[in-house]
C-alpha cells in the first residue's frame, strides 16, 4: 500500500552535514479522516546499515563485540556496550558489506550468510532501515583477530559467548543493544528452539 499520494513536502533545510546528514522537513499529510496537517520532523540520515549473529549449533555459541559507543555512553551507560557485528552499507549490497564487516570486526570469513529480516530501528527521527543476517561459522573461520578499523576509531574485543548465557545477559542488562537482541531473540526461537 503506497502513502506517498497522502505526504506533500513543502519545505526541507539541511541543519547538520558533518559526521551524517540532519535535515528538517515540513510537509503535510492526508489524515484517516481526508483533512490535510502541517507537520514538521527532523530526520537523521546515516544511510542503511546491516547487521549478523555468527552461530555455532553444534558448540552452542555466537560471536559478539564490545567496543565504546559515545552516544550509550552519555545516556549513562557507564561501560563498553555488548554488540552483533554490524556495518553502514556504504552503497553495497547488505550480503557483501556485512560479510566484509563480519572479518574486519571479528576476524572471522563467513561461508553463508542468509538475511532473516529487516527493520527501521528508529524511524520517529533516524532514516536507517538495518538488514538482519545469521550465519554459521567454525573456530576455524577465524583468520585474523579483527578488531575494526583503527583509522575509523574501532576498537573492537570479539567475544564467544554460548547462546544460553548470551540470552540471560539480556536479562541481566549486560547487552543492551536492540539488534543485538533481536538477533538473540530470533537465534533463540528459530535456531536453538526449546534447547535453553
Amino acid at each position: 500500500m503506497s502513502i506517498a499520494d497522502r505526504v506533500r513536502v513543502e519545505d526541507v533545510t539541511v541543519l547538520s552535514h558533518d559526521w551524517y546528514l540532519l535535515k528538517k522537513t515540513t510537509f503535510s499529510f492526508q489524515r484517516s479522516d481526508g483533512s490535510w496537517q502541517r507537520q514538521s520532523r527532523e530526520t537523521y540520515d546515516r544511510g542503511n546499515g546491516a547487521t549478523i549473529l555468527l552461530y555455532d549449533p553444534k558448540r552452542r555459541t555466537v560471536i559478539l563485540t564490545r567496543q565504546f559507543r559515545y552516544p550509550a555512553f552519555v545516556n549513562g551507560h557507564d561501560d563498553l556496550l555488548i554488540e552483533a557485528p554490524a556495518g553502514l552499507l556504504d552503497d553495497a549490497a547488505p550480503e557483501i558489506r556485512i560479510r566484509a564487516e563480519t572479518e574486519e570486526e571479528t576476524g572471522f570469513r563467513v561461508r553463508h550468510v542468509r538475511q532473516v529480516f529487516d527493520a527501521f530501528m528508529s524511524p520517529g527521527s533516524v532514516t536507517e532501515r538495518l538488514h538482519f543476517f545469521v550465519g554459521e561459522y567454525e573456530p576455524d573461520d577465524r583468520t585474523s583477530s579483527g578488531g575494526g578499523n583503527e583509522d575509523e576509531g574501532e576498537d573492537i574485543a570479539v567475544l564467544e559467548v554460548g547462546i544460553d548465557e548470551a540470552l540471560a545477559m539480556i536479562g541481566s542488562g549486560v547487552i543492551r543493544d536492540g539488534k543485538t537482541i533481536m538477533l538473540l531473540q530470533h537465534a533463540a526461537l528459530n535456531i536453538f528452539p526449546n534447547q535453553h
